[in-house]
């Protein structure tokens, strides 16, 4: 049997950012409400809240009042500065913002003809992209084949020009045709060097690499302190052990369905036992196999996902008209895409089983995988898959950050940590579902209500309607 499927079409999409120049962004610096503004506000109170801090003995804090000072968590019931902001929180519970452990976020593209001083020919709005993150609870993301452009979004975040999520940056090597590729082992070290030295802060491996020139970025990477994480190469099939002995990170579970033979629970608890004893985690990314399985047999579910309105039109015209999943898909196809999704999901209880330490991704931008809705769908497979809701929020926040290394500075409710908060109507350990109930969020010490992101949102919808006719992925081109 065949098992390799290019799963998320990560060499391609990934790289596409879109946005009609002639119409304006929903958000202007110069209009923000005063809970936007980085400058005015430096202290809230969350009065009344219940505290889940997610640290490794999960603490539950009843009833008190939590301080946040300069975008810092300075304390519990401590006396209240004197105009600090209030958010009434009476029955309502804060956790750790979520972290998505695997994106491939839109930023700015050229897809013309290529001459000196030519710019990029279709752009998007950090804004409006940023805010579906915002949406669903999301403060930190990685991004797992970043350019240049990625960079140029965590500045404008950074510099107040707009509310967004902390981007973890991953520098993507890959072998075989193409001008960016590397396949010779000096290339594959300068081609780490040149990556730490632009910014990046992670390598990511991909599955066309040769043997040396994989070796030879993962010992670079290695005397740089830049992690490695990725696809096992498919010159290693059948000597999986040889591949993951070497990276910190397996990018996706379906990684490991490529290297079996035969997909049943013995071969995921021997891949599980590998992991383990390498130390090695795994990102698990259930849900873009969930939803290839349901593009191979129809387009009309991708169509009525949640969140598909507020994608920029030319990736919904992207997913509709040109979905590789669903063209030329056969009976055949769909059964073997339901089979990988069903093993992706054992081996994933396996792992759990045997402690391997997993983190939540959901590999965005993968045709259907909505950027920040995916990310509760991912967490609900994983409690499909055995984890217990506690174990589940830990996948998308203590966990992220810790093998990040910002463990210091978020994933835990904790004094000192940085606020990156949900505060949520209801209790999530109780439900999973009560994550979607969002009374409001801190990103990096800004606070937004429900309220405003709700209205957010709805000014979005209607920006996508009205520019939806001027976008068909056919005509990309001509832009």
């Amino acid at each position: 049997m065949n098992l390799y499927i290019n799963i998320s079409g990560c060499i391609l999409f990934l790289f596409l950012g879109f946005h009609n120049s002639k119409a304006q962004s929903i958000y202007n610096p110069t209009h923000q409400s005063d809970s936007m503004k980085k400058s005015e506000v430096t202290a809230y109170v969350i009065r009344n809240v219940n505290i889940i801090t997610l640290k490794p003995k999960n603490e539950i804090i009843q009833n008190v009042n939590l301080l946040i000072e300069n975008g810092v968590i300075t304390g519990i019931n401590k006396p209240v500065p004197k105009n600090a902001t209030i958010i009434e929180a009476t029955g309502k519970w804060v956790m750790p913002g979520l972290i998505d452990m695997h994106v491939h976020g839109l930023a700015d593209i050229d897809f013309g003809e290529k001459y000196p001083t030519k710019p990029a020919t279709i752009f998007f709005d950090t804004q409006d992209f940023m805010l579906l993150y915002i949406a669903n609870g999301i403060t930190t993301t990685f991004e797992l084949n970043a350019r240049a452009e990625h960079i140029a979004q965590r500045n404008e975040i950074a510099g107040g020009k707009a509310i967004g999520p902390r981007m973890a940056l991953a520098k993507l090597l890959d072998g075989g045709r193409g001008f960016d590729r590397v396949n010779t082992p000096e290339a594959g070290k300068q081609a780490v060097r040149s990556a730490k030295a632009e910014g990046y802060e992670f390598i990511k491996v991909y599955s066309h690499l040769s043997e040396s020139t994989f070796n030879a970025i993962v010992q670079e990477a290695r005397e740089l302190n830049m992690k490695v994480i990725g696809h096992i190469p498919d010159t290693f099939k059948g000597r999986t052990e040889e591949a993951v002995s070497r990276i910190s990170m397996v990018a996706h579970a379906e990684e490991f369905a490529k290297q079996a033979d035969t997909l049943n629970l013995e071969k995921a608890e021997e891949f599980a036992e590998m992991a383990l004893k390498h130390d090695l985690w795994l990102t698990t990314t259930l849900i873009v196999m969930e939803r290839m399985a349901e593009q191979a047999r129809t387009l009309e579910t991708t169509k009525s996902l949640a969140g598909f309105e507020l994608v920029h039109p030319l990736m919904q015209s992207k997913w509709i008209v040109s979905n590789k999943n669903y063209i030329g898909s056969s009976p055949q196809r769909v059964n073997h895409l339901e089979d990988l999704a069903e093993f992706n999901k054992v081996l994933v209880g396996a792992f759990h089983k045997a402690g391997v330490p997993m983190v939540a991704g959901t590999d965005s931008g993968s045709s259907g995988v909505i950027w920040g809705y995916a990310l509760h769908d991912e967490l609900h497979l994983l409690e499909q898959a055995g984890l217990s809701p506690e174990q589940t929020l830990a996948a998308a926040t203590r966990l992220p950050a810790e093998w990040l290394g910002i463990d210091h500075k978020v994933g835990t409710v904790e004094e000192g940590k940085l606020a990156d908060l949900l505060i949520l109507e209801a209790n999530p350990l109780k439900n999973l579902e009560n994550l979607q109930k969002m009374a409001g969020i801190f990103v990096d010490g800004k606070y937004l209500s429900n309220d405003e992101i709700q209205q957010m949102l709805q000014r979005l919808h209607l920006k996508n309607e009205r520019i939806k006719s001027d976008y068909d992925w056919r005509d990309r081109r001509e832009f």
